[in-house]
């Protein structure tokens, strides 16, 4: 007994303390000297069910500090970091914390809540509400909730001098972000790091990018679900951009995603398949791949290359599910339709003038210009894929699935797993679904029912044969059996 207390003596512990948001007018600077006096390994312990507003980014400053919730609570409970400094003429603070100093290797945000505050404002010139990565590897930003950034983005892991290495991004819950106004924008996740994880996240009601690889060689992305509410979201997930690996997208592998455009705002009556949407919401892009479905000409023969798409799954509303336009040596395979889908959209007063805007498709491709790629059999063939993001969704109508609606707690559809088939699925995955399960289900009751019955046989003839023999006088001894 002594040993086993000693034994608990020994191992390390949580510290039962947090550190408070009172006072408030010292609160920015005792985070920030917390960080920068307690070395590597400190973990700064955030209050439960606490708001801190900061005027400043709280920064980590040395490797493998950890800024998070006591208690590690994924729920509401997490502590709230508000972003409240100043603005004034479109320059302020924008950035809740920053991992990305020369000396952050390892760092962890865990089990927070950013509050980017932007109240419906305009976005203003600045970072993203948490700005990770840079010149180290090993960082995980996990079981955290960011939205609202008054900047460009929720979350982004930058490339330092193209050395970020192996930073996860995993079961964060993300958004709203930005407006569907025109360049009041903002993405979900935005990340840059070569060799990372972005897994099992849900990004709820984005509106530029749900999840945006530049290039970031090397880098999974898997089982996330990204879905829209009441504002257009222009591309899922994106690998459209040149910089800052000059369009490298080898070993980036997009797969087991979900992503769901709007759905009809009111319930199916009648025979009707589709219904209007109160704020007209779609998703422009499902995937986009290649720097000219997104920029036009604007960045010439430039070319994203070398990455892989494979069993993603897309239901509501769209413009394109996937778009592909200036791209080499990608694998685009077995990614399919499910649920209710419709594919609507017109061109808008960004398209540029005398350039044909692609009518509105599942699966598009730009045969001009992606060469030497493996693609499922559905894509239609065109030769203009530019500038896809200036289709406008209809102005009212009915054009929208039925389908969820979901809550960020609901999503409209759960991440798939992996498929092999090479083409479109729509609604009646789920009813073949059901009646294997249905099948499986009721051959393993008849199973159990039978093994039941059997049982409960054998002790019955057991009983009686115990029964008879304790009525009948026993003459020597007999053997059990065994």
């Amino acid at each position: 007994m002594h040993n086993y207390f000693h034994k608990m003596m020994a191992m390390p512990r949580a510290t039962s303390n947090c550190e408070p948001a009172d006072p408030d007018n010292t609160l920015t600077d005792r985070l920030n000297t917390l960080l920068n006096s307690s070395g590597s390994g400190y973990v700064l312990n955030l209050c439960p069910s606490t708001q801190y507003l900061i005027q400043a980014p709280i920064l980590f400053a040395a490797p493998n500090q950890e800024i998070s919730t006591l208690g590690y609570p994924t729920d509401d409970t997490r502590a709230v970091l508000v972003v409240n400094g100043t603005v004034s003429n479109g320059i302020g603070q924008t950035t809740a914390v920053a991992g990305n100093c020369a000396n952050c290797n390892g760092v962890r945000l865990r089990n927070v809540q950013i509050n980017g505050a932007r109240g419906g404002a305009p976005p203003i010139a600045g970072g993203a509400n948490i700005e990770m990565g840079g010149p180290n590897s090993g960082q995980l930003i996990e079981f955290v909730h960011s939205y609202d950034p008054r900047g460009w983005s929720c979350l982004h892991v930058a490339e330092g001098s193209l050395n970020c290495n192996n930073v996860t991004v995993q079961n964060n819950d993300i958004g709203p972000a930005g407006s569907d106004l025109f360049q009041q924008w903002a993405d979900g996740i935005s990340v840059a790091c070569q060799n990372s994880f972005v897994r099992n996240n849900m990004i709820n009601n984005p509106t530029d990018g749900g999840i945006v690889l530049f290039g970031a060689p090397g880098t999974r992305v898997e089982n996330n679900t990204i879905w829209v509410e009441n504002n257009t979201l222009l591309g899922g997930i994106n690998m459209v951009d040149v910089s800052p690996f000059s369009g490298d997208y080898k070993g980036v592998v997009v797969t087991n995603n979900s992503i769901a455009g709007g759905f009809a705002s009111d319930p199916a009556t009648g025979s009707a398949t589709k219904g209007t949407n109160n704020e007209d919401v779609i998703i422009k892009i499902g995937i986009a791949i290649g720097p000219r479905t997104w920029f036009g000409p604007e960045y010439l023969n430039n070319v994203s290359t070398g990455g892989t798409v494979i069993d993603n799954q897309l239901t509501g509303a769209f413009s394109y599910g996937i778009a592909m336009s200036s791209a080499t040596n990608f694998t685009v395979e077995n990614n399919v339709l499910v649920g209710n889908t419709s594919f609507i959209g017109a061109r808008g007063p960004n398209c540029t003038a005398g350039d044909p805007t692609l009518s509105p498709a599942a699966f598009v491709l730009d045969i001009n210009n992606t060469a030497q790629c493996t693609t499922q059999s559905d894509f239609q063939d065109n030769t203009d894929g530019d500038s896809l993001t200036c289709i406008l969704p209809p102005d009212g109508g009915d054009y929208w699935p039925f389908g969820g609606n979901p809550g960020s707690s609901s999503p409209p559809v759960s991440p798939p797993e992996a498929s092999s088939s090479t083409t479109s699925s729509h609604s009646s995955n789920g009813t073949i679904v059901g009646i294997v399960i249905g099948v499986i289900g009721g051959i393993l009751f008849v199973a159990f029912l039978a093994w039941y019955i059997r049982r409960w046989a054998i002790k019955r003839t057991a009983d009686r044969s115990h029964f008879r023999a304790t009525r009948q006088p026993q003459n020597g001894y007999v053997r059990s059996k065994e």
